[in-house]
């Protein structure tokens, strides 16, 4: 890594069972903060690092980097070409305040079990943060889950990472933060990429993208094959490799209406198959997005940027009933979820303000319509007059925001930010029939519903020396439950979960205070202790009484839950090309109240670990190799809310090499799992396991 990157330093730490960085993260933290101090002070702002001229707009205020009242970590273009990286939740997987559901890359996990979490805040298979593609959401509409084959890594430019509650900015699904993507600026390029590896892996991607005049294009494909491994601790007869496959493709068109406003518009389309590890667990998705932008700047009246999107999702699994000792399966169940969404948004920037200082004005609001159907065939054992042989639910969700934000710089040391959102969300047109063996129908209309939130967020930043960040914030956010949560039941191994459709909204309460110092000319020393209450979580929970045959667990409101812990990292130039790094994150989740099952009070979240951490070592030689060793690990946690089902904790090492060898073109290799550590990920009726060593070898040309 190149000096210059303190907004990284959330992203690399090391397990630490007091809680306390270790000696190696506060040294190592050099060349970030610096390079931001630099850049705001005037005598060195001819020479800023590039890092820290970079503008991030998580918090929908464009900043540069040092002036952001709040943690963001951003991941520049450098960064995810030299990830040891398969997939984009790999990218993401280096930051330790990032999790991804059940601790299992995309490459092998159900595309309904790819939630994102940010600092521990409720990880499940919905996302509890926001994830955005140039500013258009691209969470699932009707299950949350996030589709992260379906981003190109040819075709981001830079990821911004912001963890905490910001529903202030964003309404729904910001629960716990936002994760914000950049696609690459539209010029005259061509990539490629292809390579081959273990677990029969093959891949193969293209991006080509030109400007003539006043009008751009690019279009990007990715294409993924892989004969996967037995992701089973102990296989029976019935295991077999957890294939998948996956191809997208990507068309962007910009043209420039004037010189201050530009029209942009994309299509984005995407197929994926996955198999689970044997003949009956499948699912496969299909997925046609399109957008639309416009963006102006008026100069003296601010600006403007308005946006349409929407989609249609087609989600196909089928379920297995295991028999014997894995000995035997047949078809238990297939579903068919179609779905589909539109939106738009419209947000003004008022120009530089003058009053007590100087003030920046966001003001904004968007609107969404979902609407979805489960239709669920089932197999029993023995088909008998009562016993359900079909399941539908469809429902429709819509949600309407405005938002209004203001930066307000009161003194050169000074900076004041203050943000108030009103949400109304509705519940129409939801009904669930159920057909039994008879043949007889039973059809139950749900009432609809509404509800409104209201979502502020306070934030301070103070520069009492040059050198010297100090940051705080406080805030509100809510999820609304998914389509998903209330109408679609799942099967995870042996484990059936039910769908509830009196769900009501969760909501986290939550702040943050943190400090950071820059260390002679290339350091500095970043730490953020965090408190979270998460309110009425959406839960799994095990039922007390499960009837033969039927769900284990069923989705909740449970009672409170704490999430406190802090996030600390840090990078130093070891030598000339070499670089250090680490961050690490405590994030301490845990029951606090539960009414309805007093026994959960104390317990962990699940699938929470207490501890994350990821540290490593680049290598850059322009001529001859770039090169980069990373260790992620994280303690034990449990797949169920009694605790009673733990994983122990386990570290990963991850490589990645790059040889250049002719003009644009580079030789390069990754391992993930180097010393190919058995680790589990799920324990759901069955023990599963995490990937083992995998390696791929590839060429890429850049043109």
């Amino acid at each position: 890594m190149r000096p210059g990157r303190s907004n990284l330093s959330g992203r690399h730490g090391r397990v630490c069972r007091t809680g306390v960085l270790f000696a190696a993260t506060a040294s190592g933290m050099l060349g970030l903060a610096a390079a931001r101090a630099q850049a705001q002070t005037p005598e060195n702002a001819a020479d800023p690092p590039p890092l820290y001229q970079t503008t991030v707009t998580a918090l929908r205020l464009p900043r540069p980097v040092p002036d952001v009242p709040a943690t963001v970590i951003v991941l520049p273009r450098e960064e995810i070409d030299r990830a040891p990286a398969i997939a984009t939740d790999d990218i993401l997987r280096a930051v330790p305040s990032a999790g991804t559901f059940r601790r299992t890359p995309s490459l092998t996990a159900d595309p309904t079990a790819q939630g994102l979490n940010l600092r521990g805040v409720g990880p499940s298979g919905v996302s509890r943060a926001l994830v955005l593609l140039d500013g258009i959401p691209v969470n699932d509409p009707f299950g949350g889950w996030v589709y992260w084959r379906a981003l190109p890594r040819l075709s981001l430019d830079r990821i911004e990472i912001a963890p905490g509650g910001t529903s202030a900015m964003y309404g729904n699904y910001a629960l716990g933060g936002v994760v914000q993507m950049f696609s690459r600026p539209i010029e005259n390029r061509i990539e490629a990429d292809a390579a081959m590896g273990s677990l029969g892996l093959r891949t193969a991607d293209i991006a080509v993208a030109g400007r003539q005049g006043r009008v751009g294009g690019a279009l990007e494909a990715e294409g993924l094959l892989s004969d996967g491994y037995v992701p089973v601790e102990a296989p029976g007869a019935i295991d077999r490799r957890a294939s998948s496959r996956h191809g997208t493709v990507n068309g962007r068109v910009e043209i420039a209406t004037s010189a201050a406003s530009k029209l942009a518009a994309h299509v984005h389309l995407f197929d994926e198959g996955q198999n689970g590890g044997t003949k009956y667990t499948t699912a496969h998705v299909r997925t046609a997005d399109f957008g639309a932008t416009f963006a102006a700047d008026f100069q003296r009246w601010g600006a403007v940027r308005l946006a349409a999107f929407g989609g249609v999702q087609r989600f196909r699994q089928q379920r297995a009933r295991i028999m014997g000792e894995r000995a035997a399966e047949t078809l238990s169940a297939e579903q068919h979820v179609p779905s589909e969404s539109h939106g738009a948004s419209a947000v003004w920037q008022s120009p530089l303000l003058t009053a007590a200082g100087t003030h920046t004005v966001v003001i904004g609001a968007d609107a969404r319509n979902v609407a979805g159907t489960t239709d669920e065939a089932l197999f029993p054992a023995s088909v008998t007059a009562m016993a359900l042989v079909n399941r539908r639910a469809h429902g429709t969700q819509r949600f309407a925001g405005l938002f209004v934000e203001d930066m307000w710089d009161a003194l050169p040391w000074l900076g004041v930010f203050a943000a108030a959102r009103a949400d109304v969300w509705n519940n129409l047109a939801a009904e669930r029939s159920q057909v039994r063996g008879s043949g007889m129908e039973e059809t139950t209309v749900f009432a609809a519903r509404s509800a409104t939130e209201f979502s502020p967020r306070l934030g301070l930043l103070l520069r009492p020396l040059d050198r010297t960040r100090l940051r705080a914030s406080a805030y509100r956010s809510f999820r609304a439950p998914t389509l998903n949560e209330l109408y679609r039941p799942f099967q995870v191994g042996t484990v059936l979960t039910a769908a509830n459709e009196d769900l009501a909204a969760e909501h986290l309460v939550g702040g943050e205070i943190g400090a950071e110092q820059m260390v002679g000319g290339a350091g500095a020393v970043r730490v953020t202790a965090f408190w979270n209450e998460l309110r009425d979580p959406i839960v799994n929970a095990t039922l007390a009484m499960p009837m033969p045959g039927g769900p284990m667990r069923q989705r909740k409101n449970l009672g409170v839950a704490r999430i406190s812990g802090l996030e600390a990292s840090g990078e130093a130039r070891v030598w000339r090309g070499v670089h250090g790094f680490a961050s690490y994150t405590l994030a301490d989740a845990r029951v606090t109240r539960n009414d309805e099952q007093v026994d959960l009070v104390g317990k962990a979240l699940v699938q929470d670990p207490v501890h994350r951490a990821h540290v490593g070592v680049t290598y850059t030689h322009p001529r001859w190799i770039t090169a980069s060793l990373r260790m992620r690990a994280q303690s034990r946690q449990f797949e169920d809310d009694l605790n009673t089902l733990p994983m122990a904790g386990f570290a990963v090492v991850d490589l990645f090499a790059a040889v250049p060898v002719s003009y644009g073109v580079e030789v390069y290799g990754v391992v993930q799992n180097l010393f190919d550590k058995r680790y589990l990920v799920g324990r759901a009726g069955i023990n599963t396991i995490g990937p083992p060593l995998i390696a791929l070898g590839g060429l890429r040309l850049r043109r």
